[in-house]
C-alpha cells in the first residue's frame, strides 16, 4: 500500500472518529483505564523494586560488592597495619575504582551528659556511595575530609538528639575523650537503623588513625575491605585477591567474597514475573473490551462499507481504514493513560510509601510509559483486524440490502 493510500487511510480514520464519538468516547474511556491501571502496576513495581534493591544496597553494598577479611589463626591478630597496608595495594594493583576501609570499633565521645564509647566504623569517602548511606541533613565525606585538624564526624539520629541536635550549619563540635582534647565536627546526620539504635558514628581512616582512640575491650574488630566491582569480575578478582594476600600473611586465613543482595542471583525476580502476569490480565481484559465494541460497530456500518465499496473503495482500502480507526483511537487513549498513570505515581503519598528510608527517589521507569503506549497501539490493531476482516468479507449487494 502507497504512502498516499495509508495517509488517506488515516484521515478516513480520523473522521469516522469524530462521526462515532459518543461511541469512540465510551470505548476509549475503558481502553484508558486499561493502560493506566497496565502502567501504574508496572511503574509501581518497577519503582517498589529499586527502592528494595537500594535498601539491601544499604546493607549490603552494591553488585557486586567484595568484602576481603583476615583472621587469625592462633586467636591474635597483631597489629593491623601492614594488613590495611596491603589492602590499599590491592586497590591500586586491580585498579578498582570504589574501595573503602570498614572497621568496627568505639570512639569514647564527650556528651552534656558523659563520655559514651559510640560504635563507630572507619571507613574512608567511597563508603558513602558503596553504601547509599542516607543522609537526612548535612553532607558525605568527601577527600579532603581526611585532612582536617578537627576530624569530620557523620552521626545517627540518636547520637545527634543526644548532643543536642545543634545547627550543622555552625560546625557543631564534640569532644574525643582519648587522653588528649580533640574536637571533632559533625557534619552530617544519618537516619537511625532501626527505632531504638544507640549512638553511633562515621569516622573517615585518616582522622581515626591521627586521634588514637582507644577503643573499649572487645570493640575493636579486624579491620575488612570492600571492594566495588563490575559484576562479570568478582569470582576472579576473589581468587587473585585471596592468592595475594594468602602469599604475604601466611599465618592469616585470608577470606573474599561477594557480600551484595545479588551474590546469588536477583531475588527481585518473581517480583517482576508476578507484575507481568498482572499486567498481562490487565491488557487482556482491556482488549477483549475493545473487540467487543468493535465488532458490534462494524455490524452497524455494513451498509456504509458496501456504498463505499460499489463506489470503487478496494478491499485494502476498506481494511485498513477499519483497522486504523482502532489504532488511533487507541493510541490517544493510551497517551490519556499514561499520563494518568504518571501523575499517581508522582503523588506523595504514593512516593512516601514506595520510596520509604531510601537516599535516592526512583524515577518513574521510561520502560511503563513504552510499555502503556505500546499495549494500546497493539490492543488496537488486535482489536481492529478481526472487525476489519469482516469489513472486507462482506459483499457489496448484501450490504446495501442491510
Amino acid at each position: 500500500m502507497s504512502l498516499t493510500g495509508i495517509a488517506g487511510s488515516l484521515v478516513e480514520a480520523w473522521a469516522e472518529l469524530r462521526t462515532h464519538k459518543t461511541r469512540v468516547l465510551l470505548a476509549l474511556i475503558g481502553v484508558a483505564l486499561s493502560v493506566a491501571s497496565l502502567t501504574t502496576v508496572v511503574a509501581l513495581a518497577d519503582m517498589s523494586r529499586e527502592a528494595l534493591a537500594q535498601g539491601s544496597e544499604a546493607s549490603s553494598g552494591r553488585p557486586a560488592t567484595l568484602t576481603v577479611g583476615a583472621y587469625p589463626m592462633n586467636g591474635e591478630m597483631g597489629d593491623p597495619a601492614p594488613l590495611r597496608e596491603a589492602f590499599g595495594s590491592v586497590v591500586e594493583r586491580y585498579a578498582v575504582e570504589y574501595a573503602s576501609l570498614n572497621l568496627l570499633t568505639s570512639v569514647p565521645f564527650q556528651f552534656p551528659d558523659g563520655v559514651v564509647q559510640a560504635e563507630t566504623t572507619v571507613v574512608d569517602a567511597d563508603y558513602g556511595v558503596m553504601r547509599r548511606v542516607n543522609l537526612t541533613s548535612g553532607a558525605w565525606f568527601t577527600e579532603t575530609d581526611g585532612q582536617r585538624l578537627a576530624p569530620a564526624v557523620i552521626v545517627n539520629e540518636a547520637f545527634y538528639a543526644r548532643l543536642g541536635s545543634p545547627d550543622l550549619a555552625v560546625d557543631p563540635v564534640v569532644r574525643i575523650s582519648s587522653g588528649t582534647r580533640v574536637d571533632a565536627v559533625v557534619t552530617g546526620v544519618r537516619r537511625n537503623l532501626w527505632p531504638e539504635e544507640p549512638p553511633a558514628a562515621y569516622m573517615l581512616s585518616e582522622a581515626y588513625d591521627r586521634v588514637g582512640a582507644v577503643a573499649a575491650p572487645g570493640m575493636n574488630g579486624p579491620p575488612m575491605l570492600e571492594l566495588w566491582v563490575p559484576e562479570d569480575l568478582a569470582e576472579p578478582l576473589t581468587a587473585a585477591i585471596i592468592s595475594d594476600l594468602s602469599a604475604q600473611f601466611p599465618a592469616l586465613q585470608i577470606d573474599a567474597y561477594r557480600a551484595d543482595y545479588a551474590a546469588w542471583g536477583d531475588p527481585y525476580g518473581g517480583m517482576q514475573l508476578a507484575v507481568g502476569g498482572i499486567a498481562g490480565l490487565v491488557l487482556l481484559l482491556g482488549a477483549v473490551g475493545l473487540l467487543n465494541i468493535s465488532m458490534v460497530t462494524v455490524k452497524y456500518r455494513v451498509r456504509e462499507i458496501g456504498i463505499r465499496r460499489s463506489f470503487g473503495a478496494t478491499s485494502g482500502r476498506i481494511f485498513f481504514g477499519v483497522m486504523l480507526e482502532s489504532v488511533v483511537a487507541t493510541f490517544v487513549a493510551g497517551l490519556v493513560g499514561v499520563m494518568a498513570a504518571i501523575a499517581v505515581a508522582k503523588l506523595p503519598a504514593v512516593q512516601r510509601q514506595v520510596a520509604f528510608g531510601i537516599s535516592e527517589l526512583p524515577p518513574f521507569p521510561v520502560e511503563a510509559a513504552l510499555l502503556g503506549l505500546g499495549a494500546a497501539t497493539a490492543v488496537g490493531a488486535l482489536a481492529g483486524l478481526i472487525p476489519a476482516v469482516v469489513a472486507v468479507r462482506v459483499k457489496v449487494i448484501d450490504a446495501i440490502r442491510f
